[in-house]
């Protein structure tokens, strides 16, 4: 059984799934803000899947879509974390940078302060060659914060395997981060 990774930083906690987070993280899911660059908003028995998932994937490799919370009070934020790619996207093999967060906790620094805590255990403590990011071309918020993270787009623009071809949300464009270029994205600033 690989040991548990959950990463800490000033004020986040990035942990396993309990069963308490399955209501916060139904209505996070079920928000038109939060899952504006989603197909669609998530049912209640697809948010509870999407956390089964999450806790099967940090049991078996001990690092995945971690829930999100302050570590002050124990709050649930959100998820963020790293997971490898579904095998139908053109780049797979990789392993993917992600974060979602409940729209009351947007705009705090809290998805760039757990993608860094995340970039930290996908180089230091996993030794990966690189980390992945994708998203929707609309997504804007989320371009800016690899931005801001100093990872640069790659030249790949895709159509979504699991996105309807005529969505506005199929075209996907790929972010790339090298772990010799990690130092800066890793930094707290």
């Amino acid at each position: 059984m690989p040991i548990l990774i959950q990463p800490t930083t000033k004020r986040l906690r990035l942990r396993q799934w309990c069963e308490a987070d399955k209501s916060a993280c139904a209505a996070m899911n079920a928000d038109p803000r939060v899952m504006a660059f989603f197909p669609t908003p998530l049912t209640r028995s697809e948010s509870d899947a999407a956390v089964a998932r999450s806790r099967t994937q940090i049991e078996k490799y001990g690092w995945g879509w971690w829930a999100l919370e302050l570590n002050e009070n124990g709050k649930f934020l959100g998820f963020a974390g790293i997971k490898p790619v579904p095998d139908d996207l053109p780049f797979a093999p990789a392993v993917e940078i992600g974060w979602c967060l409940a729209h009351p906790h947007w705009g705090k620094g809290y998805a760039i302060e757990a993608a860094r805590a995340s970039l930290a255990v996908a180089f230091e403590r996993l030794q990966l060659a690189e980390v992945v990011f994708f998203t929707a071309l609309p997504n804007l918020r989320s371009q800016h914060l690899m931005e801001r993270l100093g990872i640069q787009r790659d030249t790949l623009v895709f159509a979504h395997p699991q996105v309807p071809a005529e969505s506005p949300l199929s075209r996907h464009c790929l972010y790339r981060l090298a772990a010799k270029d990690s130092c800066k994205a890793v930094a707290a600033k």
